[in-house]
């Protein structure tokens, strides 16, 4: 049997697999097949007219995977009712984009980060800083109000990705004896910390956050996660503007 190819440019693709015998048996056939080409299945759900539907990616894209009722096709694509309305989103959105941003968070909890602000504040907002970036000491300063009001702690997951000396005096900071003053006193200072050398744990905890940055597929710093009112995963990119600012920390600059 030759082996199986499809392409994900299509917009839809129609597959039979009636003749298909040997495949295993952990998904139907012909979403196996799939599988062993490495299609991603994160959850199965019902839709129209027979089809079983499955929440499926492929190199970070997205996609809606149905299976005919004999059992023995499936079509890669969006379905539509008569109105036209999509009636893909909402299973992607429930099996996939939302177990992918409850992953995203453990591994922003999970990262090395200095913590900014109470650690009781309700309201929690990772973002990555490099200890030369210009815009994050704007962010810095643009999120003062929020947090000495008590009403947001962010976590600083320091990278190492600007400069030759970042990676260093990302370290330094970590590693101070009270990296909270530190960073503070960095920020808000013309001079900010000096690169020193830090006990390899330290160095490591770094390179975990660049991984991490790149990981996620980050271009620039600073980028910030959070909630949005409808507990949804967002992220910006760089300094926000006034609106963003807002809207990232839940309420009206006071």
């Amino acid at each position: 049997m030759r082996p199986f190819s499809f392409s994900l440019a299509a917009g839809l693709v129609t597959i039979s697999f009636s003749s298909l015998l040997f495949a295993d048996q952990h998904w139907p056939a012909p979403v196996q097949a799939l599988v062993d080409q490495g299609l991603e299945i994160h959850g199965k759900f019902a839709a129209p007219g027979g089809l079983s539907g499955y929440a499926a990616s492929h190199r970070g894209r997205e996609m809606a995977v149905y299976l005919t009722p004999d059992g023995n096709h499936v079509v890669v694509g969006t379905l539509l009712d008569a109105q036209g309305k999509d009636l893909s989103a909402a299973p992607l959105d429930e099996h996939l984009r939302s177990g992918q941003e409850a992953e995203v968070w453990q591994r922003l909890k999970e990262s090395h980060w200095i913590q900014d602000g109470d650690p009781q504040a309700e309201r929690v907002i990772y973002t990555f800083t490099d200890p030369n970036c210009p815009y994050c000491a704007r962010f810095h300063e643009q999120t003062r109000p929020w947090i000495e009001a008590g009403e947001v702690q962010l976590r600083h997951i320091m990278v190492g990705i600007l400069r030759s000396d970042s990676p260093a005096k990302a370290a330094a900071l970590l590693g101070a004896e009270d990296p909270a003053a530190a960073l503070q006193s960095h920020q808000s200072s013309d001079s900010g910390i000096a690169a020193a050398a830090q006990p390899r744990e330290i160095e490591q905890q770094v390179y975990a956050n660049n991984q991490l940055f790149e990981s996620l597929g980050l271009m620039a710093t600073p980028t910030s996660y959070y909630h949005n009112q409808a507990g949804r995963l967002k992220k910006i990119e760089g300094a926000p503007d006034a609106a963003s600012l807002e809207a990232m920390m839940g309420s009206p600059r006071s």
